[in-house]
């Protein structure tokens, strides 16, 4: 379950995109080597402190790494990094500002020319061609921005409001594209020995998660309107509440359905041949009238019964679980999807990353660093002894 053991990744990393893509490279068992500011290290590290004291987002997306403490600007240290890449790294990933990894003997061009096999992935809002750079190459471009641009904010919410979404969806899409394409790369590589550069947008990737909603207003045609949590085009389909207060998700997707919900569910036959409700379209169109039906069907029945009616109708549902019920959730717990890692704060509970395999012993679930907590050892495997590594923290290169 570790078929990356053996291969390094030195990655310049901050946030979630880059760190995101890298821990499922080390979860894969390839050795992810940090480099992070002397001092203050990846700012999500300062994010907040809900993690016994540690960052959330820093915890779900640094574990199984080594944190390497390098002042990039100082002289020392950026011949340190250089050494590293070329001596030890099979792949380099980076997501600082356009142009800044460049800045610093960092591109694909430089490093290639002395390490042909190398991968570099480099992460950025709209995108880094040097060739095409396009109006957008150097704005900022944090989750929420991103979001917005790619119209997804356009397309979520309420009619009243438009919103984000509760995770950080852009730069979640980036970091997936990011690990498929270092995948990809990397078994080219084992194809014909050559590395390649791969540049990943976050705005191309969430723009490829969109493309549904922009088919759906192809050539000026409206495009789907904000339900809150229910399907824009398909109905029923999404929460509704039971009589004893609590939300339950369901969802309609053909007419055998229908037909069985208003049977077995709403214990309403006569609805499945109501001409108002006749085929999906007619359905979502006189959503007002049908919600209030479901709705007061549902009002003498606790969410439990709604549940257990609908699950005999063999129609798809849901609870809606708060974090604290996700921590939980029984099917998680059944399947064994928990396990801990460790860290500065102390053991930590951590969910096996998706995908189960038959053999092996499993994914690497390793210590989240403190921050330069590998700085000597790593140093030392490039030859410096104590007392120049010493020198070096002196004078702030690391």
């Amino acid at each position: 379950m570790q078929p990356l053991k053996g291969l390094t990744v030195v990655t310049l990393e901050h946030a979630i995109a880059a760190p995101f893509a890298t821990r499922q490279l080390a979860d894969l068992g390839a050795r992810v080597i940090k480099i992070e500011r002397p001092g203050s290290g990846d700012f999500a590290r300062g994010y907040d402190e809900r993690a016994r004291g540690l960052a959330s987002h820093f915890v779900w997306t640094n574990r199984s790494k080594e944190s390497l403490t390098l002042d990039v600007k100082h002289p020392e240290a950026a011949a340190l990094l250089q050494r590293l890449v070329v001596e030890k790294a099979d792949v380099l990933v980076q997501n600082l500002a356009p142009g800044a990894a460049a800045r610093l003997g960092m591109s694909f061009e430089a490093l290639s020319a002395q390490k042909p096999g190398i991968v570099v992935c480099d992460i950025s809002g709209y995108g880094d061609d040097r060739a095409n750079p396009g109006p957008y190459r150097d704005k900022k471009a944090y989750d929420l921005m991103v979001q917005g641009e790619a119209g997804f904010v356009s397309v979520t919410g309420t009619p009243e409001e438009p919103s984000k979404a509760g995770a950080s969806i852009a730069d979640i899409a980036a970091g997936m594209y990011a690990y498929t394409n270092i995948l990809a790369a990397l078994m080219q590589r084992s194809i014909d020995g050559r590395g390649r550069r791969i540049d990943i947008s976050m705005l191309e990737s969430l723009a490829e998660w969109m493309s549904y909603p922009m088919y759906y207003a192809f050539e000026g045609a409206a495009p789907p309107p904000r339900t809150g949590a229910s399907h824009a085009t398909i109905y029923p389909y999404g929460p509704f509440p039971a009589g004893d207060g609590k939300t339950v998700m369901l969802g309609l997707q053909n007419e055998r359905e229908w037909v069985a919900f208003c049977d077995k569910v709403l214990l309403q036959p006569a609805l499945a041949t109501d001409p108002r409700f006749a085929g999906n379209a007619k359905r979502s169109a006189e959503r007002v009238v049908l919600r209030a039906l479901v709705v007061e069907a549902f009002s003498s029945l606790t969410a439990t019964e709604v549940l257990a009616r609908l699950d005999e109708a063999q129609i798809a549902n849901a609870q809606v679980n708060t974090m604290h019920e996700l921590w939980q959730h029984p099917q998680l717990e059944a399947r064994g999807r928990w396990r801990e890692v460790g860290s500065s704060a102390g053991p930590l509970p951590a969910m096996l990353p998706p995908g189960s395999w038959d053999d092996g012993d499993g994914p690497r679930m390793d210590a989240i660093p403190a921050l330069g907590e590998h700085t000597d050892a790593i140093l030392a495997e490039l030859g410096l002894d104590a007392a120049a590594i010493a020198a070096l923290r002196a004078v702030e290169a690391i």
